[in-house]
């Protein structure tokens, strides 16, 4: 089982720090790769196009046969038991998993359909760099949990 976060972007300062260290932490316990990919300009493109284009970047980067899960609002909300559950499962099976943000302008619909799953990082829209560091917590809090460590509580 392999775990790949392909996104939208790089992120920068202190942000860049705390997704650095959350990042680490879940590759202790999950096979971990992070692929950023090219945030588009926006300057002279309508925002369907933005997504579009990025799309096709994060799409390349998915696993081939992998469980492909697109980060979205308006996806299932799940406890993080339920998520840990979830990998776990993915584990067991050696099923890969790829997990894919979108950038400043969302998901296209071409990653949303072909998404196995559509998880809700939060209930609300945040911004991709925040829900890439929600989502690194996540993963290492998944594989605290798998291994019955005492970080969630």
């Amino acid at each position: 089982m392999r775990i790949v976060l392909a996104v939208v972007g790089r992120p920068r300062g202190e942000l860049a720090s705390a997704i650095a260290d959350y990042e680490t932490r879940a590759a202790r316990y999950w096979p971990l790769a992070v692929h950023e990919v090219r945030e588009e300009s926006a300057r002279s493109l309508a925002p369907e196009q933005v997504r579009e284009r990025e799309a096709e970047r994060l799409l390349e980067r998915a696993v081939p046969g992998s469980a492909l899960v697109a980060c979205d609002e308006r996806g299932e909300a799940w406890t993080s038991p339920r998520f840990a559950d979830w990998l776990q499962r993915q584990r067991d099976e050696a099923r890969d998993v790829t997990f894919v943000v979108g950038g400043a302008y969302g998901l296209a619909p071409a990653v949303r359909d072909r998404a196995a799953l559509r998880l809700a990082v939060a209930p609300w829209t945040l911004p991709h760099e925040l829900a890439r560091l929600v989502l690194a917590e996540q993963l290492y809090r998944a594989g605290t949990i798998a291994r019955g460590e005492p970080y969630h509580k």
